[in-house]
């Protein structure tokens, strides 16, 4: 007759056992994973930033993970949407347009920056040396929006100047859509546009700083002149069809990336993020809501 400890023992033999057999289940679906990024810089930019990250995940799962740098929002929404992307990093709209079209999707986790905030802001530009010194001073001129599912650069933007009483339709002159955020300071700094949406954590966090540090633009050459509401963190997310086994083995190597390789996860924000904490659903339902109301004012222009 077995004692305790020998039932103990064979227990966890047991439960060792069941747990490498659905690690090699969800490994014979799955001998390869893709991660794709929504292109919130170009695609070197994006690769770079990635990389390591990426090998630490292919560490931690124990399957090779693949970097995807999307061409646009709409690319990581369809690959998701066919199933051949299974682990994505979107922005709150893009996450939230992916949800009401349908795609099954989950976000599980997003990052606390270094001051402890959780979440971002959408800022326009103008040039520093410009006349205009309030949003109010750029009526009929050109706005460098970034892509029609970019939350900073297109969908907050119109839905927080909403909220002062400026329809950007008909307020600006003219809108341009430049596909990333760099394009749209890049198309500010040549002139070809008036003012440029784009986003911002803190003065020494934003897309236009990581600009300044690679030598593609100057920080000091622009001046914020609207800022929006705090927005949620943009959340990474996986099928809702992966196994269950996999998803907490995602969550799981993201949880532990600061501690375990905080080289690859500095390199993601510049050292501006302390970690990554859970989400879900709800936390982007405010989200949603904005994704709708834009859509609706674009159907009234339509």
């Amino acid at each position: 007759m077995l004692d305790r400890r020998q039932l103990l023992i064979s227990a966890a033999a047991l439960l060792s056992t069941t747990g490498l057999a659905r690690a090699a289940d969800w490994k014979s679906q799955y001998p390869e994973l893709t991660f794709a990024v929504v292109p919130a810089e170009n695609a070197s930019g994006v690769s770079d930033r990635y990389a390591a990250f990426t090998e630490y995940l292919s560490k931690e799962l124990g399957v090779p993970v693949k970097l995807r740098v999307a061409n646009d929002y709409a690319a990581v929404i369809e690959g998701q949407r066919a199933g051949n992307i299974q682990i994505a990093f979107y922005g709150p709209a893009s996450y939230s347009k992916a949800y009401l079209t349908e795609v099954k999707t989950e976000p599980f986790v997003t990052t606390r920056n270094n001051d402890g905030a959780i979440g971002y802001y959408s800022v326009i530009y103008v040039k520093a040396d410009s006349p205009y010194q309030k949003i109010e001073d750029l009526k009929g001129k050109t706005i460098g929006f970034v892509d029609p599912n970019s939350t900073s650069g297109y969908n907050a933007p119109r839905f927080f100047l909403s909220k002062i009483g400026i329809d950007a339709d008909s307020f600006f002159g003219k809108s341009i859509v430049t596909g990333s955020h760099e394009n749209a300071v890049i198309a500010l700094d040549k002139g070809t546009v008036d003012c440029a949406a784009n986003w911002w954590n803190a003065d020494n966090d934003s897309n236009l700083t990581r600009m300044d540090k690679k030598g593609m633009a100057k920080k000091d050459d622009f001046r914020i002149v609207f800022k929006s509401g705090l927005l949620p963190g943009s959340p990474y997310a996986y099928l809702s069809s992966l196994p269950d086994e996999l998803k907490q083995s995602i969550k799981k190597a993201f949880a532990e990336a600061p501690s375990k390789d905080k080289a690859a996860f500095d390199r993601l924000s510049d050292g501006k993020d302390k970690e990554f904490v859970p989400v879900a659903h709800k936390d982007y339902q405010e989200t949603v809501e904005m994704i709708q109301y834009v859509d609706d004012m674009r159907k009234k222009r339509s």
